[in-house]
């Protein structure tokens, strides 16, 4: 049973630092990713995707596809998350232009669908008679599922159902093969199990809860499935190994599952589903199950910017304490499920550490996925660079200290895109009488239980948030977990209460104007021992924000040495600095002598002042060192002064 439920996504509209994002991906990154789908971008990697669809067509009419198919088995999932992304613009600021593109784009795709409801651009142009036979690596339902995502999105934002036709249509097929037909099988990459939750709610048509239930239920029942797969074809797209269940986790039934295993975003993207379906059918063990994982994950396995997965070798989880800060993986996508994780967790248990989480995700890693123009992107966020290692040595080649303009695999860029356009669905939820603010995001907000309200706030680099409120109900907010303290007035007067889980609530008759003021007190943080590489190291945050330290505010990062005995001074905002922003400056030592490569001398180090910036904004300056975690001045006042511990921060 749902606790309380994500607003629509045209129930918002977005001011200030979120709306200036999506006001970035109106006019650059959504243009841009166009050019990108249609292989018009200067520069940039081939994409071919609308292409793809188009030979789809013609191989269906029988007609001949002449370059055939390019790009990766997933790759009609780009034109997917471009679509889904351009339907939140849309939500947000109808655009004749956009709109004509999506539908341009909308019937290349209908013109692919085959008539039992097959929609596959690989397997309808390269090789048909190969369909289904390959559920470890097609990626077919993987697909499927951001069609369906894509469609929801653009039949809410505009009324059109063609898409949403092409999705059910398409939905219906796959309920044919594996629930009708009662074909064994589940996906490769989960993704359709949290879109045919969005697909039921949207349509009420009960074969998607089904069949979403279907593909839940029986993962990981039988841990030789992929393999006995294997064996009955003659093909592979990547030679995976099929035995490798915690890869795919698929080794053990779900709700028996208690550690985060494998690809990091499959993971999550099971996990969301896995969420969602116990609160829209009340599964209490499968929520179990959800918790458990969760725990593993923000305890045991998630760096101090929200990033997950830590290394390369299968964009994967590894084991607790594992977060190598120059190597790790920390997927851009990785952080965007995350979110989704959190966000329907929400919906069954109002708990502020989700609320904390997702913040820390979507302020970190997501947002330093996407250069400050939209124009480049990381798909893996380290936490340190050093130029000449990093992108470089064998062991660090996938930690690149510059953003790429496109990737070959872009399943990241469009994911940003979408994510920034939908935020006020994981910022705010709504019960039959309250209104729940998860995030604070500017902007006002229309609530279906009849409350208004309207948010006014300079944060994440101001800590003043204001509400002005109307209706009759609940507001609930969510204290963060790193400030240290918090005033709340409510009508001009002082209003205290102890948080329920993390959310405070004010009752609500016809206005009220409220007002929250957050401790922004920089943070400096340590990990625990139990994270070999972090020992005796710290790091700097300032409300959700981590900061790193960059070359250029520094010179050299690596000879730094952090004075953790003063509190850092926060600067000014500077509207014109990194797309603006608040620098941090600290009291630090800098080695002066590098020495030979081994040395029995002692280190000679000079007084300086070290600046930070928020690690969203690295890397927007040219290729130069970067690092979050810092080693410590070896000094008496540093040693007997206590920091603190992430988990007191988020």
């Amino acid at each position: 049973m749902k606790i309380q439920t994500q607003i629509p996504v045209t129930a918002y509209k977005a001011a200030g630092f979120i709306g200036k994002y999506q006001q970035l991906v109106r006019d650059a990154v959504i243009p841009y990713q166009h050019s990108v789908l249609w292989d018009k971008a200067p520069d940039a990697e081939k994409s071919h995707v609308a292409a793809n669809f188009i030979n789809a067509g013609k191989a269906l009419r029988g007609e001949d596809t002449a370059d055939g198919f390019y790009g990766m088995v997933f790759q009609d999932s780009d034109a997917a998350k471009w679509l889904e992304a351009a339907a939140y613009s849309l939500a947000a600021k109808p655009d004749d232009a956009l709109e004509k593109q999506a539908d341009e784009l909308i019937d290349l795709i209908a013109a692919a669908q085959d008539k039992d409801g097959y929609l596959n651009t690989y397997f309808t142009i390269k090789d048909t008679d190969k369909r289904w036979t390959n559920l470890l690596e097609g990626h077919e339902l993987y697909c499927s599922g951001h069609m369906i995502e894509a469609a929801c999105a653009y039949y809410e934002a505009t009324g059109k159902r063609k898409l949403l036709d092409v999705a059910s249509k398409n939905a219906e097929c796959i309920y044919d093969r594996f629930i009708t037909q009662n074909v064994k099988g589940w996906p490769g990459h989960p993704e359709i199990e949290l879109a045919l939750l969005k697909l039921y709610r949207l349509t009420g048509n009960e074969h998607f809860l089904e069949l979403c239930r279907r593909f839940i239920d029986e993962r990981g029942t039988d841990p030789s499935f992929y393999a006995q797969e294997a064996e009955r074809r003659n093909w592979t797209v990547w030679g995976s190994n099929p035995w490798d269940n915690d890869y795919r986790q698929s080794g053990k039934p779900v709700r028996e599952q208690s550690a985060a295993t494998g690809h990091a975003v499959r993971a999550v993207y099971l996990y969301t589903g896995m969420a969602d379906l116990a609160s829209e059918t009340g599964d209490s063990k499968l929520f179990e199950a959800c918790r458990r994982l969760w725990d593993n994950i923000v305890h045991n396995k998630m760096y101090i910017t929200g990033g997950i997965g830590s290394t390369v070798m299968g964009e994967a989880f590894t084991v607790d304490y594992d977060l190598p800060p120059d190597t790790a993986y920390s997927e851009t996508c990785a952080s965007i499920g995350l979110m989704f994780f959190a966000g329907r967790m929400l919906e069954n248990e109002v708990n502020g550490e989700y609320g904390d989480i997702m913040e820390l995700a979507f302020y970190n890693t997501v947002l330093a996925g996407m250069q400050l123009d939209g124009k480049r992107f990381f798909y893996v966020n380290p936490l340190e660079v050093d130029p000449g290692i990093s992108g470089t040595a064998c062991t660090h080649t996938h930690t690149l200290p510059v953003r790429p303009k496109w990737y070959a695999c872009a399943c990241c860029p469009p994911n940003v895109a979408r994510l920034i356009g939908s935020i006020g669905k994981y910022a705010y939820g709504e019960s039959a009488d309250t209104a729940y603010c998860h995030m604070f995001a500017a902007g006002s907000v229309s609530f279906s239980n009849g409350l208004k309200l309207e948010c006014t706030t300079d944060y994440p680099y101001d800590m003043t948030v204001k509400y002005a409120v109307s209706g009759n109900g609940r507001l609930a907010v969510r204290i963060p977990k790193w400030s240290k303290s918090c005033t709340i007035t409510v009508n001009g007067s002082a209003f205290s209460q102890t948080p329920e889980n993390g959310y405070v609530y004010i009752n609500v008759e016809n206005k009220a104007d409220v007002q929250f003021i957050f401790d922004g007190t920089p943070l400096f943080v340590r990990a625990s021992c139990r994270v070999p590489r972090l020992v005796g190291m710290t790091a700097l945050m300032r409300g959700p924000l981590v900061y790193c330290f960059e070359g250029a505010d520094n010179g050299s990062v690596r000879d730094l040495r952090i004075d953790r005995s003063s509190v850092p001074t926060v600067c000014d905002f500077d509207p014109d600095f990194l797309g603006g922003t608040v620098k941090l400056k600290v009291k630090a030592q800098r080695i002066t002598d590098c020495g030979e490569l081994y040395s029995s001398e002692q280190e000679q180090s000079t007084p300086c002042e070290a600046a930070a910036v928020p690690y969203c904004t690295w890397g927007n300056r040219g290729e130069n060192e970067m690092r979050v975690w810092m080693n410590v001045c070896n000094t008496k006042e540093t040693l007997n002064k206590s920091s603190n511990s992430l988990q007191n921060v988020v």
